[in-house]
Order: structure tokens, then sequence, then C-alpha cells
């Protein structure tokens, strides 16, 4: 990472899709509700730290950041953005339970439903001089974005409706926290 990657953040223009924190250990209930945390993994006390640290990395580099910052209906999704941008409208969107799905047994015609859907998401430019800020889950190896640490983040480049996105960087929140040091 290079001083350069920053100023070109501060310009605007991309996506920064982080994973939310670190979740409490377990699994999400076959009966998951989303509006019952307690049917589902939550964020640790880590993780919550993660979160809050998260978005203070973002302002610290004047990274600017459009609103509202999307959210995949979970729990902890939720709870990270509300953490790390406590004065930010969140908008809860379902498509990223897709996302999460991926990561079970689907049907190959789904998994590239789900694809095809979130390419069209990527590739939408977020408001002139601005980043959007989506906060959802990994991915299995190999598919979409890839893993994503808790709290990292995958820099995308939006290319224009059908043309695609650029995986610019992926960063832990650990490289995230160093950018000053590199």
């Amino acid at each position: 990472m290079n001083i350069s990657d920053l100023d070109l953040w501060r310009k605007g223009g991309f996506i920064l899709y982080a994973r939310h924190g670190e979740a409490t250990v377990g699994i999400d209930q076959q009966n998951l509700c989303f509006q019952d945390c307690m049917s589902q993994r939550n964020l640790s006390e880590e993780g919550r730290r993660e979160a809050i640290y998260f978005g203070q990395l973002l302002r610290h580099w004047q990274i600017p950041v459009a609103p509202p910052i999307i959210a995949s209906p979970f729990c902890r999704t939720i709870e990270t953005a509300q953490l790390a941008f406590p004065t930010t409208y969140i908008q809860i969107d379902p498509f990223w339970f897709d996302i999460y799905s991926l990561g079970g047994k689907i049907p190959p015609n789904e998994q590239t439903r789900i694809l095809s859907n979130l390419q069209a998401v990527l590739e939408k430019k977020p408001p002139f001089r601005m980043n959007q800020v989506i906060i959802a889950h990994s991915f299995p190896e190999g598919i979409g974005l890839g893993h994503i640490s808790n709290m990292g983040m995958v820099v995308v480049k939006p290319l224009g409706a059908g043309n695609g996105y650029e995986i610019v960087k992926k960063l832990t929140l650990k490289n995230l926290a160093q950018l000053n040091y590199q």
C-alpha cells in the first residue's frame, strides 16, 4: 500500500466492501429469523471493537463515504455498520443474504444468478467524489470477492453498468491500520 492509493480513495469512486467484525462461535440456526438476533451468530466483544476501529480508520484517513451504508440483514452486519458509522443512515439490503448463501449448498444456476446480480451491484458507480460502503459477508474461496477476513475490506472500482468491476486492493483491518507505516 502506498500513499497514492489513499489519495485515490479520498477522491471517491470506489465501493468499499467490508466483512462484518468477528462473530461469536457457532452457526446460524436453521430457523434463522433476521428480527431475532438469538437465532444467529452475533458480534463478539472483539468484533465490536473491530467495527468501531474500522470506522475510526476510514475517518482518520479522510476517506469520504456516501450515505447510506449498505448492510446485510443479519444482526452482526447491521451492528457492525452502526458501530463503524454511528451517525450515518444504514440501509438493510436483503440481497446480501444471497451472498451469505453462497457458502451453503445451492444449485449452480442459483449461484450463477447471485454472482450475476453481484456484478451488477459492483458495476454501479457511487455518488461523485464519494465511496459506497457495503458491510456483508465473506465469499467462498475463488468465488465473487473471495475470502475476506473479519472486518477486512475489498476496494472495488466500478467500471459502469455492463462494464464489470476491478478489485483494486484486499486489506485486513491490520493492513488498513498500518497505511501510514508503509
